[in-house]
Parts: C-alpha cells; structure tokens; sequence
C-alpha cells in the first residue's frame, strides 16, 4: 500500500527508468552556423515562402523561435530541405534583426501590435482624390506609424481626372513628402506606374490603401505576371469585378531593383504603440527644442518646449502644426 503526504518516503515514489538511448534534455541550441540566408515573401497559415540563392522555398518556423514571428521582408536563416521542389519543407531558425518595421494595431485601444511589414525603406500611401473620397485621418496615421517605423512616405494619388489634388496636398505641404498624381486612364495604360518607378529604384517600398483606391492595380502594373512567378502562387482573391490582396506579398521589380511590398486593404490603422518621440524623429528642425521638455512630453500640452521654441524662430510653425496633427491622430477616429 502505497503512502502519500508526510508519510511518503522515498519508496513510494515511481521513477521513469531511463530507457537506453534516451539523451538528458539540454537548454543548449544549435548554432545552425550552415544556415542558409533568405528573405520571406509571403506568408500563409504558418507557411512561409522564402527566397533564397534565387528560389522559392517553402518554410516553417523552427520551434526553437518559441513565440517570435516571421513577416513579409524578415531576413532569415534556414536549415533543411532547400531545393525549393514540391511538398518539400525548410525550417527557419534565424530572424535576423529588423532595420524597419511597419506596425499597426487593430484599433487604439488594442495591445496587441502586429508588424506588418519589415525592413522596408518605403511606406508608398494610396489614395483616390474621389470615389472613394479621401481619408485625411487614414493617411495621417499611416504617415504616423512610417515615421516611428523608420519608413519614408510617398504620397499616391489617383483618379486626378475626377478631382483636383491641390487641396489634399495642401495638407502636407509642410512636411515635404514627395508624391505622384495619376489619372484613372494613366493607372490602367501604364502611365502611372512609369511615374511611380522613379521613386522605388533600389528599394523596398510597401504599399498601403483602402479598398477601391486602384493600390493593387498599381502594383499589377510595376510587376509584370512573370515577374511573380519567383513568388509562386499569388495569395489573392477575385471578386465581383475587383482583385484583391488578402496578404502582404513582396514581388522583384523589373531588373531586381528594388521590392514592392504589396499589402492587403486597410479599414483602419491603430496607433496604441507609437511613442511620440519616436515621431519627432522625422522632424529633426524641430528635435533641438525638445531638449527643455518635461520628462515624457507629448509635444501637445502647455509645458511642452516646442512653443518657445518655434516663437523664437528656430522653426516654422507650421512643421510644429504638422508634428501635432499626427501625433493627435491617436486620439481620433480614421473617420472623423
């Protein structure tokens, strides 16, 4: 009879016999130093299409990554079957450190962040002057997460022949973003990705927009169909009329000078994450004068140092105006 609790000696206590051939476990890891380097495409239901030496292969994270993600532009190490042949499966053991990253959370009051898109140089933002209207609010927030992310903004208008650009570019005059106005003819004869191109030679650009903009027509046009054979199956679907990314999916350009980052439609682009100092960053006329601010100053509230600053000169009022329309978009709605 068997004894439990206090009474319990070392008698009543079954050991598991160590069967021959069985290894002590070992917090030690593998090194993988013959680890093959690649870039991750795209992503799908724990799947990750991956280039390297010029193929695509098929991958899965190693279990020894515990929680951490792959994204679409990570820059990886595999081990494993490398061929890139069919129903073959390599393991990702590396995510190597990210230079950028685009985030968003689902809405401002979620936690949870979720990176979207890594190590782009580039966060092209796509807009119709009409139908659908304009965004302000959604184009200042995703012009707020490029600037905390490390991305430089490209501003893409479209559908310039049912409504002049002057007004929504006045928005941002001040921050100086470069940008592009297309036609709905130039979007679909080519015109437009001609004009684009010129902004995404040697880089990686990730593009963004809502639905009905004309982002994924764009890109179908900067990268022909064969060039999206190195990515293997697209991840889209089509329907009533209208093609539609359901993944971020990085596609070659032309003469392998560059990436597009395609991304799926965006409704909304939560900011919970962002600190504001990491914003200021993209207005460096305007980073001296936080030198007086108090300790984690939202550079909106009375104290804030910008004030005298600007008054004094060392800046244009309306760089400080800019800084303080993003950083308020926190606090709104994308439809407000």
């Amino acid at each position: 009879m068997r004894r439990y609790g206090k009474h319990t000696d070392e008698d009543d206590i079954r050991s598991r016999p160590n069967r021959k051939g069985n290894r002590p476990r070992t917090n030690i890891r593998p090194k993988h130093e013959d680890a093959a380097e690649g870039m991750v495409l795209t992503v799908d239901r724990g799947r990750l299409t991956c280039l390297v030496d010029g193929r695509t292969v098929m991958a899965m994270k190693a279990r020894e990554l515990g929680r951490k993600a792959a994204v679409v532009g990570d820059r990886v190490s595999l081990v494993g079957d490398l061929s890139g042949a069919k129903d073959t499966l390599a393991r990702i053991v590396r995510i190597e450190p990210r230079a950028t990253v685009l985030r968003r959370t689902a809405d401002d009051d979620d936690p949870y962040e979720r990176v979207v898109v890594a190590n782009a140089d580039q966060l092209a933002i796509v807009t119709a002057l009409a139908d659908p209207e304009p965004r302000p609010r959604l184009i200042d927030r995703c012009l707020v997460a490029a600037f905390d992310g490390g991305l430089e903004p490209l501003l893409v208008l479209t559908k310039s022949d049912l409504a002049p650009p002057e007004k929504l570019l006045e928005l941002y005059g001040a921050l100086d973003i470069p940008y592009v106005v297309t036609s709905r003819d130039e979007l679909y004869d080519g015109h437009a990705a001609d004009r684009v191109r010129e902004h995404l030679a040697g880089r990686t650009t990730a593009f963004v927009g809502h639905s009905g903009v004309g982002k994924t027509t764009l890109v179908n046009a900067l990268v022909p169909q064969d060039r999206r054979r190195m990515t293997g199956d697209v991840n889209a679907v089509t329907g009533r009329g209208r093609h539609t990314t359901t993944s971020a999916l990085a596609l070659p350009l032309e003469g392998g000078d560059g990436w597009v980052i395609d991304t799926p439609g965006v409704r909304s682009f939560g900011l919970n994450h962002v600190n504001p100092s990491r914003v200021i960053n993209a207005f460096p006329d305007l980073v001296p004068g936080t030198e007086q601010c108090p300790r984690a100053c939202s550079h909106d509230e009375p104290d804030c140092a910008l004030d005298a600053w600007v008054a004094d000169g060392h800046a244009d009022p309306s760089r400080l105006y800019s800084l303080r329309r993003l950083l308020s978009t926190r606090e709104r709605r994308e439809g407000d």
